[in-house]
């Protein structure tokens, strides 16, 4: 199976190095249950990404298609 890596322009919302997994902020919101609106977060396994130093965290192509990144 083949796999392609993509770049994907984030932010980098928790990152620690000792952690299995990363947070990453797109500029999307998602609606809470009291109705606020609020920043999406999406986790991401650090095994399986690289973060870049120019705003942008390469992944899989099919890890970004799971998580809704693309």
């Amino acid at each position: 199976m083949k796999s392609d890596i993509i770049d994907i322009a984030c932010e980098i919302r928790r990152d620690d190095p000792s952690k299995k997994a990363i947070a990453v902020a797109d500029g999307t919101t998602e609606k809470q249950e009291d109705g606020r609106e609020r920043e999406k977060w999406f986790w991401l396994p650090r095994a399986l990404v690289e973060i870049n130093g120019d705003g942008a965290v390469a992944m899989p192509e099919w890890l970004a298609i799971d998580k809704g990144l693309v």
